[in-house]
């Protein structure tokens, strides 16, 4: 029972550790990619992995904190257990614990600005905003049909270039390119996560990119995301940035041909499945995309 768990476990529970592996994905494909251009920095590189998860955790606790506010939250939610709507934490101690949060990564950020420049001031900043304003302050673009762009956006560009620059200086058509599949692979988690919220998030007036398309259209805008992430490869490839090796991010296929299968037969509380398998989908890909460029060197 929830009120059996000891400060820790729901702490724990609040941080959502299952969606780490995702958030750490696309700093592994972005230092890969530095590798292969002979600019990894391993200091670098691990506060960006550092600060990619407390980013994210930090979003987690916002989400928690800015969902129970606006009444996104019903008691018969489908998804994981929210520690504020349960009453397990208060949103004092949630919003306490984001701020927390948001500031370690700003320590981490401050010696990433000392490396490689203001740029990553600017980053960083956008980055927190970002992860508030998703359910916070007077605009929460998730609620409005814009979180699936923005999603996009940080978890790709934003964060395989930015590792990169922090370590390379610069940001190579490599690096940009790598970026894509990442964002549209971690954009397929959200999605998952809204088509499984449509009725409550609609009952709520949070109308989220899936509650306008509707469940059809939701689902295959999830195909479509992880038909680009599989289609950037062989394109890497064929332009020249990478060898054949890059083809290496297909060897996740199979799970991927599960998942789209799963998304087409189950909904409600049973695509917490996909959306599990998605976040493991996200991370083999970055990784297998990551041994390939390493091999392509």
């Amino acid at each position: 029972m929830a009120s059996d768990l000891s400060p820790l476990q729901v702490w724990l529970l609040a941080a959502r550790p299952k969606t780490l592996p995702a958030a750490a994905a696309s700093t592994i494909v972005g230092s890969a990619v530095a590798y292969y251009d002979g600019a990894f920095h391993w200091g670098a590189a691990l506060a960006c992995l550092l600060g990619a998860l407390l980013l994210q955790i930090g979003a987690n606790l916002a989400n928690d904190v800015f969902d129970y506010y606006r009444g996104a939250d019903a008691p018969g939610r489908l998804g994981p257990l929210r520690v504020t709507q349960s009453g397990l934490l208060t949103p004092r101690q949630v919003l306490t614990g984001m701020w927390l949060t948001f500031g370690l990564a700003a320590l981490l950020g401050t010696y990433l600005i000392l490396r490689a420049g203001w740029p990553v001031l600017a980053i960083g900043l956008a980055s927190i905003v970002a992860a508030v304003a998703y359910t916070g302050g007077p605009f929460p673009f998730g609620y409005y049909g814009l979180g699936d762009a923005v999603v996009f956006l940080f978890f790709g560009p934003v964060a395989v270039c930015g590792t990169y620059f922090v370590q390379a200086g610069r940001v190579s058509a490599l690096a940009l390119w790598a970026s894509l599949p990442m964002g549209f692979l971690i954009t397929a988690i959200l999605v998952v996560n809204n088509l499984r919220d449509i009725a409550s998030d609609r009952a709520a007036g949070k109308r989220t990119l899936a509650v306008r398309l509707g469940a059809l259209g939701a689902r295959w805008e999830y195909a479509i995301c992880l038909a680009a992430a599989y289609l950037t490869a062989p394109l890497i490839w064929a332009m020249g940035l990478t060898n054949g090796m890059s083809l290496l991010s297909w060897l996740s296929l199979p799970l991927a041909f599960s998942l789209l299968r799963a998304i087409w037969r189950l909904e409600g509380r049973p695509l917490n499945q996909v959306l599990a398998g998605t976040g493991q989908l996200t991370l083999w890909y970055g990784v297998f995309f990551s041994i390939g460029v390493l091999l392509s060197g």
